[in-house]
């Protein structure tokens, strides 16, 4: 089978579109005749080192994707030959303390597809059956596939971890970027009142198409001012934070009193200042979040079906050029998902 091969650390040359054998299913296991999957960020990092992620190379690349089922055990109930489906990049062991009590996500020896095992640039994948989720019949593959990290990240840093709730107001940093797109699209359709912020003045404009209520540059504008205006000198509900660096006292600033922030990145600077004495007087909530659970996966599913969000979709490319994609990526100009075709449909 075709597929996007890491066959060491360092610049595009380790990245090989190769023939290799075709996966053998365990019993247990789903195999999927794969049709689309996404990029993330993570794939230029096991690209570049993948320091500190148990890893043996060569290894298939992609964290996420969609296909169709093409052969499960006999006597399983819940999925079917031909069925759509698209994947939860998280195998979890079923045994720990925090799957059996339904945290799969914080799961002592869980393994990604594309990071701790083979992933989903491949035209077949075997996985858990676990791993595996109808989609719905109107959401095409390549939707779907964008789904299992963006939007299931966003999904938990808003419902789970911020618990938001209608007619709240969400600072969502670094627009364009994949979850924090994933998180304007979420609020929008929850009736959030949205403020997004950028460098960028054309990811803005496009934000503001998007729907968002609000849009500040924080290249140009002085943030907490702006978001002071805009709340009548309250604050918001909710930070959706992914950068740090020098935007995390910006981002507790901006906070009303017994704000909560949640963050999934470090982009700018994983060492920012607590602002200790701001958290505790005011009462701030500060949450870490990475992925979701199985049930998250499953509930952002029937939202998607229910009010028929659709990831916004910057390129698609074919799998002889991840090359290009993965160049885009790296260079931060996209806005939305980048998308790999492995089988159009």
């Amino acid at each position: 089978m075709k597929s996007v091969l890491l066959t060491a650390h360092g610049g595009s040359e380790c990245v090989e579109v190769r023939d290799i054998e075709k996966p053998v299913r365990e019993r247990g296991h789903a195999l999927i005749r794969m049709h689309a999957a996404t990029l993330n960020r993570v794939d230029i990092y096991m690209r570049n080192s993948g320091a500190g992620i148990t890893h043996t190379l060569p290894q298939i690349m992609g964290i996420d994707g969609a296909g169709v089922v093409e052969e499960v055990d006999s006597d399983e109930r819940l999925l079917r030959r031909g069925q759509r489906v698209t994947l939860h990049p998280g195998v979890m062991c079923g045994r720990c303390e925090y799957c059996q009590r339904g945290e799969g996500v914080l799961c002592n020896a869980i393994q990604y597809l594309g990071e701790h095992r083979n992933g989903t640039f491949a035209e077949w994948v075997s996985v858990p059956v676990q791993n595996v989720f109808p989609i719905p019949d109107n959401l095409s593959l390549v939707h779907a596939a964008a789904l299992g990290v963006n939007h299931l990240t966003a999904w938990r840093m808003l419902f789970t971890q911020a618990r938001a709730r209608a007619g709240e107001t969400v600072l969502i940093f670094g627009i364009g970027g994949g979850v924090s797109l994933a998180a304007l699209q979420l609020a929008q359709h929850a009736g959030l009142r949205t403020i997004v912020t950028s460098r960028s003045d054309d990811k803005l404009a496009r934000a503001t198409e998007l729907g968002a209520d609000h849009a500040i540059n924080v290249g140009t504008q002085d943030l907490v001012r702006e978001v002071q205006a805009l709340t009548r000198g309250r604050g918001v509900d909710i930070v959706i934070e992914n950068i740090g660096g020098e935007m995390w006292s910006l981002a507790l600033k901006s906070l009303a009193r017994g704000g909560r922030l949640v963050t999934c990145g470090a982009t700018a600077g994983d060492q920012p200042p607590a602002d200790l004495r701001r958290v505790f007087i005011r009462q701030l909530q500060i949450y870490g979040s990475t992925l979701g659970d199985l049930h998250e996966l499953r509930a952002l599913l029937a939202f998607v079906e229910q009010t028929g969000l659709r990831p916004v979709i910057d390129t698609y490319y074919p799998m002889d050029d991840v090359h290009r994609a993965l160049d885009r990526l790296e260079s931060g100009a996209q806005f939305g998902k980048l998308a790999l075709e492995i089988r159009p449909e």
